[in-house]
């Protein structure tokens, strides 16, 4: 059997590659100003890898279940290289439909498939702390913009963009292929009361015809939108509600890519102690009660507090989600079912910047979009409270021994 501390590690690995797609506004302005795209058709390439990673994941999810996580690591370096030297290409034919397709489609798969290979098998690793393992993975791609983020400005700058990315590809497939290669469920005695116990739950099929899935799917997608929301305006909205300056706002910022990463690990590692449905209660709650706050405050530090509070709970978000799913449905085909719940995050990333513009066009003003959050999370609030108490007669899975 392998290492699990050593899984966890390639789980990293992989994560730690493809979340390399949050650094993407590091090259925003090179890109325009080299490429003469426009602000939107820049920033839609973002959007587009993101929607592909969801959908990707949704329908991806039987492939991993079905073949194994190294197939699966391997597929999606395969599709995230490509995606990566297709980038490069697009960037030397200035090219935009290139572009959307190397690294919004063919990327955004890859995205997609990285994202769930390894979280089925850490679970069945990690079955006593399912939130904790889950969230060692999820933190790397919630803190890779931190690593990659300098290291794209560095290497545009020094060599250009095409060059960018045909470095970065070579390395983000050798991490993503070694990462695969050592990755492997626990190898059990066929018809030990173990294996029996990892293999009990319902299947994808099962799962999305229960309301427990949709509600799942639904809090998922809010959180993601009002995240992803705040995100694409934080900076600017520092500075024009608070009259922080750009240097500070970019301060601001990259304390938020901390708290984003963190967050996942800090609030994943609490739920094994809190329970997965009491902990998104407590995400809602203080989230209902920081947009409210946000939309009327002027004074920098506690705005700099409240969005902080906000991006460790979206972070957080993400790296509860697949314990919660094996909490409710078991890890039979949690692969499967977690892939479905991503739809979720493919569509909010086009919803939520899409919510904050409509806002900004029709009022000029951030108050009314976070006071449109806030009301989204007492929905959100009361979904989790139902959750809580009535959502493990989905198919409630068996407590497994601790695996050495």
């Amino acid at each position: 059997m392998r290492n699990r501390w050593l899984i966890a590690l390639a789980a990293v690995g992989i994560h730690i590659s493809i979340g390399s797609v949050y650094a993407w506004s590091v090259l925003t302005r090179p890109i325009m100003a080299e490429m003469g795209f426009s602000l939107s058709e820049t920033t839609w390439t973002f959007s587009l890898a993101i929607l592909f990673l969801g959908m990707s994941a949704g329908f991806l999810g039987r492939f991993v279940e079905k073949h194994g996580p190294k197939k699966s690591g391997l597929l999606s370096m395969a599709f995230f290289g490509t995606g990566m030297f297709g980038t490069a290409l697009a960037f030397y034919l200035h090219s935009l439909p290139l572009l959307y397709l190397f690294y919004g489609v063919i990327g955004g798969i890859g995205l997609g498939v990285g994202y769930i290979t390894p979280i089925s098998t850490l679970v069945k690793y990690f079955p006593n702390h399912r939130g904790f393992a889950t969230g060692l993975a999820i933190m790397g791609f919630g803190f890779a913009a931190l690593l990659a983020g300098p290291v794209m400005q560095y290497l545009t700058a020094r060599f250009g963009l095409v060059e960018n990315f045909l470095i970065l590809g070579t390395v983000y497939m050798v991490l993503i292929g070694a990462s695969a290669m050592y990755l492997q469920p626990p190898v059990l005695p066929a018809g030990s009361s173990v294996v029996k116990k990892l293999q009990h739950g319902a299947t994808a099929a099962e799962a999305i015809k229960t309301w427990q899935f949709g509600a799942l799917w639904w809090i998922f997608f809010v959180n993601i939108t009002c995240g992803i929301g705040l995100l694409a305006v934080a900076s600017p909205m520092a500075q024009q509600v608070t009259g922080m300056d750009a240097a500070q706002a970019a301060s601001m910022v990259g304390i938020i890519g901390l708290l984003n990463g963190g967050g996942r690990i800090l609030w994943s590692t609490l739920s094994d102690y809190l329970g997965r449905g009491l902990t998104y209660m407590v995400f809602f709650a203080l989230e209902t009660a920081a947009f409210w706050l946000l939309a009327g405050t002027r004074d920098a530090m506690l705005f700099q507090m409240l969005v902080f509070l906000i991006i460790s709970c979206y972070g957080g978000g993400f790296s509860c989600m697949p314990a919660y799913l094996s909490d409710i449905f078991g890890t039979k085909e949690l692969s499967a079912i977690h892939g479905r719940v991503l739809t979720a995050w493919g569509v909010a990333g086009v919803v939520g910047p899409t919510i904050v513009a409509w806002f900004w066009e029709h009022t000029h003003s951030y108050a009314d979009t976070l006071y449109f959050f806030g009301a989204c999370f007492v929905l959100n609030l009361l979904i989790a409270t139902a959750l809580k108490f009535y959502g493990n007669t989905a198919a409630v899975p068996v407590q497994t021994p601790q695996l050495h």
